[in-house]
């Protein structure tokens, strides 16, 4: 949770993205949970319960791990991939919520709600939920309720409720809208644990904190692998939660390009896609404004991407301002391109990433090119493709 510059500033923005959008309502809420936040951030009992979780619990530190048959079949540099996949709960999102579990016990709230796209965050929502005994709401869209159909019941195992949103797309905006609005009415109990770098200030702030844990392992673990820093980190990018939890702590490591990578769906010529940093324009979602897709009259777009995961039409304030910063770059690739990844990392390496996850190995096509054997790139194995085994076998026009 060590931060490496000074934003957002004391109203929530990055340069100009960012900041509090929303209902009156949620004004105090906000204010709250930052003084809570900025109470207990450096506080060293705080900070031991959080490590000892992640340690105990998740069963971190994560690998960073030698992909050698990918590095093979590419040709050019070393690939190394940081194994998120292996986290109990199988992604990077049971870090932020272990973090804001502890946020919400310290401030006595005795119900849970969050909105999830892939179920990956639900999922891992519902689990700190039950640790505590608390009750748990998970906002999903009924789209995604049926494509991550195994997520779902996962969440239900675990002892939370899933309210399915018919509403706009029924993917993750709506999912989000909905959250929203249960956190309106039920404010006084009610603690929301958003799933991204999204959302009013402080949420993207207190969110990539709390995953900056895989880019504080990976500058330790470069320097045991390969004794340097790397010559660049790629990782997918949909709300942007995995991107900035490794990117955070390499702002300021010049040497290594950070590389986010978008959901093209079925290409940005066609305007089908998931991808605001590279197809959109700034505007405000869900409490910050940010890139996102909209169209003349400032109407949010619809989405179109095979991962649930990032299928969102909006993106983090601070990628925003990480794109027209310079220091990062985004790129995209559509679903045909994941969908070869997946199968290409599945039989190279035994190991079946995550349709999102699969959208960063696609873009490696291109990035290898441009190393040569001095090189080494890793890859932010976001979670695993469990969860999109009936997705991947419906395409392939497999019964499972």
């Amino acid at each position: 949770m060590e931060s490496n510059n000074n934003l957002p500033d004391k109203n929530g923005f990055f340069g100009e993205y960012g900041g509090k959008f929303v209902p009156e309502t949620l004004m105090y809420a906000l204010e709250e949970l930052e003084n809570t936040y900025n109470k207990l951030k450096d506080n060293n009992e705080f900070k031991k319960q959080f490590y000892k979780d992640l340690s105990e619990f998740v069963g971190r530190p994560s690998p960073l791990y030698f992909a050698e048959r990918l590095t093979k079949h590419y040709g050019s540099g070393s690939i190394w991939l940081k194994r998120e996949d292996l986290n109990h709960t199988g992604a990077h999102k049971i870090n932020n919520t272990i973090g804001q579990i502890l946020l919400a016990k310290y401030m006595g709230k005795k119900r849970i709600i969050a909105e999830t796209g892939a179920g990956q965050h639900g999922v891992a929502t519902a689990t700190v939920a039950a640790r505590l005994g608390l009750e748990c709401h998970i906002y999903m869209g009924a789209e995604d309720v049926q494509r991550q159909s195994l997520n779902v019941y996962r969440i239900k195992l675990l002892g939370a409720q899933v309210h399915s949103v018919d509403s706009g797309s029924a993917t993750l905006k709506d999912a989000l809208n909905e959250a929203l609005r249960d956190w309106v009415t039920n404010v006084d109990d009610t603690y929301y644990i958003i799933g991204s770098v999204t959302g009013p200030h402080p949420y993207p702030m207190i969110v990539r904190d709390f995953n900056s844990v895989v880019g504080e392992e990976l500058i330790e673990q470069s320097k045991e692998s390969f004794n340097t820093m790397p010559d660049a980190i790629v990782a997918c990018v949909g709300g942007g939660s995995n991107a900035m939890g490794a990117f955070y702590p390499f702002i300021n490591i010049n040497q290594t390009r950070l590389i986010g990578v978008e959901a093209a769906g079925n290409g940005l010529q066609t305007g089908e896609h998931a991808a605001p940093l590279n197809d959109g324009s700034p505007g405000v979602l869900h409490g910050a404004l940010s890139y996102l897709m909209q169209d003349e009259a400032g109407q949010v777009k619809a989405t179109k991407s095979v991962s649930a995961g990032l299928d969102y039409p909006g993106v983090g304030p601070e990628h925003s301002w990480l794109k027209d910063s310079g220091r990062a770059e985004y790129v995209a690739v559509d679903d045909d391109e994941a969908l070869e990844a997946f199968h290409q990392v599945s039989e190279l390496e035994g190991i079946i990433p995550a349709l999102e996850t699969a959208h960063a190995f696609a873009y490696l096509e291109t990035l290898m090119k441009e190393f040569d054997d001095q090189s080494n790139i890793i890859v932010n194995v976001s979670g695993r493709g469990d969860k999109d085994i009936n997705t991947v076998a419906e395409i392939d026009g497999i019964k499972i």
